[in-house]
């Protein structure tokens, strides 16, 4: 189907009522229109498994679902049965429910570095209790944030770095500071510097690329030295880089960690866990300063913690992890032989781990594109393939991935007459795709 028959006329309309009402609209930056090509943004009706349909009945291959919070696929059985088993039964009480303690039990048998956790809604929840906690514990003000991860917070100590920090103080932002990733070198004159200052280095412990040899050992050492916290951001890397998460693979065991994203395939649940002796501030059972760690009326609504439940379950009965990197494997080798048979090979690159691909666009100077970009989103889009990255999820099927290097193949053939041309823009019908982190709308 060619872009330009493919018009998505309630999408659109769907859109303009969204953002007559909700800012942005859509309630995640990174879902939102200006991510993708003009007019070819659509509003989703349903998903079931590896695919979803939109408003104007179209059906696409999706990847990256749910900002890889659906790692299982959409209304995965196994998932939604413990949630309707709970259901019925309430979701919400003014004491523990016992649901709590048979999480908590689930989620330390399967993440076994950790001691004790604490469930919330949202990642942000957790990787702000995680400062908060390592700033009671060491009675330091700054946090240590690797500079080359996008994202660890809608909260001002981490939003006040970006180029959106309108509305947050600076005296906030000065007491945030950033370390670059893989030079244990440059870290630890960040620490020394800032001597006795620095609560906890705060990272991904792996993104689109692999940690250098030793890399996360000597991040252990240099924390441990200059006793600060060291905190493991494994939103994305909890269940898809293993089934105990990233530490689980690398062997390297932080003082906290925080999860979310996968772990409840959709329904809204994170997870912050650790040492018990950091953890146990914010409970009942020490004699010290009390810590206001982690009290949401919804963090732990029984059936968010069912569905959490069933996805460790999951992941662990029917080996999960193996398959996202199987089925990663096969698109990754797919995409990059379609992208050389058309002579795009240096210009349309697969990067990161089989299980978290995530793609980029190049220009004729090897630059990173937004032009670019949006042509081949538009060509994925007309091809019935939803892409903002490769990221797997297991409901794909083989016919799935032949379907989608199909499609890419289609794609590159558009890429590479545009890079013959050394412009883009006759392909692109309209603005080109916007990144999120920007000053201005």
């Amino acid at each position: 189907m060619d872009t330009d028959e493919f018009p998505l006329p309630r999408s659109r309309a769907a859109n303009e009522r969204l953002h007559a009402l909700i800012p942005g609209g859509a309630h995640t930056y990174a879902k939102g229109d200006d991510q993708y090509p003009e007019n070819l943004a659509p509003v989703i009706s349903h998903g079931h498994g590896a695919h979803v349909w939109d408003v104007d009945g179209n059906r696409y291959i999706e990847y990256g679902s749910g900002l890889r919070s659906v790692s299982l696929g959409h209304a995965h059985p196994r998932v939604i049965e413990a949630v309707r088993r709970e259901l019925d039964r309430g979701s919400n009480f003014v004491r523990p429910s016992i649901v709590e303690v048979e999480a908590a039990e689930r989620f330390l048998a399967t993440v076994p570095t950790a001691e004790m956790v604490k469930f919330a809604k949202n990642g942000s929840d957790a990787t702000t209790a995680a400062v908060r906690l390592a700033r009671a514990a060491t009675g330091r003000p700054r946090v240590a944030i690797c500079g080359d991860h996008p994202f660890f917070s809608v909260d001002d100590w981490f939003i006040g770095t970006t180029p959106m920090s309108a509305g947050i103080p600076a005296a906030t932002t000065e007491l945030t500071v950033a370390f670059p990733y893989g030079d244990l070198a440059a870290t630890e004159e960040l620490l020394t510097r800032y001597q006795d200052e620095v609560a906890c280095l705060i990272l991904e412990p792996a993104s689109h690329t692999e940690p250098p040899p030793g890399y996360l050992q000597g991040l252990r050492e240099l924390a441990d030295r200059h006793g600060c916290v060291l905190v493991f951001d494994e939103m994305i890397t909890g269940f898809r880089w293993s089934e105990a998460g990233a530490q689980g693979l690398y062997g390297v065991v932080p003082d906290l960690s925080t999860f979310g994203k996968a772990l409840g395939n959709g329904f809204a649940v994170s997870a912050l866990a650790g040492r018990r002796d950091l953890m146990e501030r914010g409970g009942l059972r020490h004699p010290g300063d009390r810590v206001f760690l982690l009290s949401t009326t919804h963090g732990a609504e029984t059936h968010s913690l069912a569905a959490a439940m069933a996805v460790l379950t999951t992941y662990v009965e029917e080996g999960v992890t193996a398959r996202l990197h199987a089925l990663g494997e096969r698109l990754a080798a797919g995409v990059r032989e379609a992208a050389a048979g058309m002579g795009v090979g240096d210009h349309i690159v697969v990067r990161g781990r089989a299980s978290n691909l995530v793609f980029a666009t190049l220009d004729e100077n090897r630059q990173p594109s937004q032009q670019y970009r949006t042509l081949f989103l538009r060509r994925l889009l007309a091809g019935g393939v939803l892409a903002p990255s490769f990221v797997v999820s297991s409901a794909l099927g083989d016919a799935d991935i032949d379907r989608t290097v199909d499609v890419v193949a289609q794609a590159c053939a558009v890429y590479r007459k545009a890079l013959d041309a050394a412009d883009p823009t006759p392909w692109l019908a309209g603005r080109p795709v916007k990144p999120v982190f920007r000053r201005l709308a």
